[in-house]
């Protein structure tokens, strides 16, 4: 069955290049253009500088990690989730160990502190991605400097982030029933510290942004997502709520402790131009660290007055030595920077090596509507429109 699709679709393909017409060029961009952002191939069919259509070509990346995760046993697995959307580690682990600990059952005993430290994490990890996207967004456009800044502010996130876990950007923090070790002593005095220095610098960075004409001239009104076309295409975070659809799945499906936490979902609004637009993107993660910082600050608040560190409190008193879990099929989701990542596990008895591992990132499903975003633009808008969807390669060709 998947080779008669495969091969359907292959005829079309040569089909839609063999009439491409006297006046037209097939053009490819990747993988080695920079803006393709990894080795992402985008074959253009162009009329002069219109892009009439696009017909991206993945497989350049194959990390293999759903065939890794069915031939070692869980705990094993998390290494290899940091590897999926390798700007946003933390968020990775979090996903695949909730669904494991729900599993297992013991997902209701996880102590607070764990769960605080986790959301603060994981919320850092969230701004270092945000700031990865804003930053070569704004190079992609031709803006170099805000590129400087967030690469300098992520420097400092990374810096914390390896000093909770030992690792600068592939973690390995967030265990299944615990985290590798506790916060270093000092570490909540030094995120304070930060945020009391990032959050002048951010809305520096959003004033150089957000009203800079040339940079409103290439996104608004270009590349325009509707609402409808982004759930028929099973588009998520960012892309999603740009789009002006209020989901988000720490909100939605309330996981950890982000009941316990005051923070608004910031949307699109169209304020430069139609709703949906690649400005509308770009704003909404914009606004996203914004809610990241308020969400970093209540969970320091609880880590320092409510869920103190004590002498006795072992992070890893809950972790198994070995996962036992009964027959099941299981679907886990949570919000990472790019969209809803999912994992969906069938498990087998006697054996702590699951049957079957399935990643869904949400890289993939947003590039997905690609097509869709270029077709009639600019080759040079073509550029706005790809670096406003935010992919990571290693998630989309898992």
């Amino acid at each position: 069955m998947n080779l008669t699709r495969y091969q359907s679709a292959y005829e079309r393909y040569k089909e839609k290049i063999a009439n491409v017409g006297s006046h037209e060029m097939v053009i490819n961009m990747g993988p080695q253009h920079p803006s393709t952002h990894g080795v992402l191939r985008l074959e253009l069919i162009t009329d002069g500088e219109i892009v009439k259509e696009i017909i991206p070509h993945l497989g350049y990346l194959h990390r293999c990690f759903d065939k890794h995760a069915e031939s070692m046993n869980y705990t094993k697995t998390i290494p290899f989730t940091d590897r999926l959307d390798y700007l946003a580690s933390m968020n990775n682990s979090h996903s695949f160990v909730m669904g494991v600990e729900r599993m297992l059952g013991i997902d209701h005993k996880i102590p607070k502190r764990i769960e605080y430290i986790r959301v603060l994490v994981c919320e850092l990890n969230r701004i270092a991605s945000h700031l990865i996207a804003i930053g070569t967004y704004g190079i992609d456009i031709g803006a170099f400097t805000p590129f400087m800044w967030c690469f300098r502010d992520r420097e400092h996130i990374m810096n914390m982030l390896e000093w909770a876990s030992g690792s600068r950007m592939l973690y390995n923090y967030i265990w299944i029933g615990g985290l590798f070790y506790d916060l270093p002593v000092g570490f909540e005095d030094r995120c304070k510290e930060f945020l009391d220095y990032f959050k002048p610098k951010l809305i520096e960075l959003d004033e150089l942004l957000s009203t800079n004409q040339i940079f409103i001239s290439r996104t608004a009104n270009i590349g325009v997502l509707p609402a409808d076309v982004a759930i028929n295409y099973g588009c998520s975070g960012p892309m999603l709520r740009a789009s002006g659809i209020k989901w988000d799945l720490r909100r939605i499906d309330a996981y950890s402790v982000y009941p316990e936490i005051d923070f608004d979902i910031p949307v699109g609004k169209g304020e430069m131009g139609a709703l949906g637009d690649s400005w509308d993107r770009y704003k909404v993660r914009v606004d996203e660290v914004y809610e990241s910082v308020r969400i970093i600050e209540q969970c320091l608040e609880r880590l320092v007055k409510d869920f103190a560190r004590t002498p006795d409190f072992d992070p890893r008193a809950l972790v198994p030595k070995k996962v036992n879990l009964k027959e099941q099929d299981y679907y886990v989701r949570s919000e990472n920077p790019k969209g809803e990542l999912g994992f969906y596990f069938v498990t087998q008895e006697k054996t702590d090596i699951p049957r079957r591992v399935k990643a869904r990132g949400p890289s993939f499903n947003n590039l997905s509507v690609l097509p869709e975003l270029g077709k009639g633009v600019l080759i040079a808008d073509l550029i706005a429109v790809l670096g406003s969807i935010d992919i990571v390669l290693g998630e989309v060709d898992r």
